[in-house]
């Protein structure tokens, strides 16, 4: 796919076209899973999302240097070792399919995947000017990553630091490893990263803006995702009117909220599925 920077449109948060929580983004996912497959998943669920996130806790470790045994995963790893360091220019590094499948899933940015033209142009612009493409684009993860590596300054010596490419090796099988325990236990990535980050949540808007502290927060107290389409002081009322921001200290709180979270995406896992059933059923009988 081609990409102009002059076909931004100037006020447009582009960010929206690739959130991972849209529907705007479904075409890109079916893209995403034909023409770049993950592994198959490696996590089981007992049955209980609670247990299953206590479990994934417990073996984190272990479960992710599993994860980088997988064929597909090494050879992923591999590949993109490879290319990186057989890489005469930055840009060849980034125009390579395996540097940015590996780059872009460990940066929490693969629905970029399908648009590679964009997000090499992006991660080699300059965040610390802003009107580059990277600030433009107004996708908070693009522009940490952009940050980061730093691409425009440090060029591909930045890329071919061993450890950042330790680094970013590691973090793709994290991230296929949270893909894993999500297929088979809906939301438990988010549960996880949740987990991690609530007790530095200082404000409403810390939770509005963050989207995995939104998508468990609103979920855990069955505030519809659709607030999203109301004034940002309305989505602030709806949230502060049923938290106590100084709760996010408490560690027994944020558990509670994160559990119950888990039996929401379950419940409504099971709910989708035997609406699914339903309409299979009434199509065959038809």
């Amino acid at each position: 796919m081609e990409f102009n920077v002059s076909d931004l449109v100037t006020g447009m948060n582009y960010a929206l076209l690739f959130s991972n929580n849209t529907a705007s983004n479904a075409s890109a996912a079916i893209l995403s899973a034909l023409y770049n497959p993950n592994p198959p998943s490696t996590a089981v669920s007992t049955g209980n999302p609670i247990t299953d996130l206590r479990l994934a806790q417990a073996n984190q470790t272990t479960d992710v240097a599993q994860e980088a045994k997988q064929p597909q995963v090494a050879r992923d790893i591999a590949a993109f070792q490879t290319a990186v360091q057989n890489a005469t220019s930055l840009q060849s590094a980034l125009t390579n399919p395996n540097v940015m499948k590996v780059l872009l899933t460990a940066n929490n940015l693969s629905s970029y995947i399908q648009y590679p033209a964009l997000a090499q142009k992006a991660l080699m612009s300059d965040p610390s000017v802003s009107t580059s493409l990277v600030n433009q684009l107004g996708d908070t993860n693009l522009l940490n990553a952009a940050k980061t590596y730093d691409f425009a300054k440090n060029g591909l010596a930045a890329l071919q630091n061993p450890t950042v490419m330790s680094t970013i090796t590691n973090a793709y099988t994290e991230v296929l490893w949270r893909q894993s325990l999500d297929a088979a236990t809906p939301g438990l990535a988010n549960a996880l990263t949740f987990l991690g980050q609530a007790s530095s949540i200082t404000s409403v808007d810390q939770i509005l803006g963050d989207p995995t502290n939104r998508a468990v927060v609103l979920t855990a107290l069955g505030i519809p995702q659709q607030i999203a389409f109301q004034s940002l002081t309305a989505q602030e009322q709806a949230v502060s009117s049923r938290v106590n921001i100084a709760d996010f200290q408490k560690p027994s709180y944020v558990t509670s909220l994160t559990d119950q979270y888990l039996l929401t995406m379950q419940q409504q896992a099971q709910q989708n599925s035997g609406t699914g059933l339903a309409a299979l059923s009434g199509g065959l009988l038809a």
